[in-house]
């Protein structure tokens, strides 16, 4: 089966409040679950690790467990 580019994974560069789409798709995974999360519905990463967050709980857990 053929993907288009709104079927795979973005890649973003985060910044502290905003992020640029590197590579276009629609969907970043969570770096803590791997749940895919829509850009449009991306609300939590972070610019030191260059991570996304499907919540806020998942943000903070990764806060906690530090580098």
């Amino acid at each position: 089966m053929l993907m288009s580019s709104g079927d795979q994974l973005a890649t973003l560069r985060y910044e502290s409040s905003s992020f640029r789409v590197m590579k276009a798709g629609r969907h970043v995974a969570c770096a803590v679950s791997g749940e895919l999360i829509a850009l449009e519905d991306l609300r939590y990463w972070s610019a030191e690790h260059q991570e996304a967050y499907a919540n806020a709980e998942f943000a903070t857990q990764r806060l906690l467990r530090g580098a």
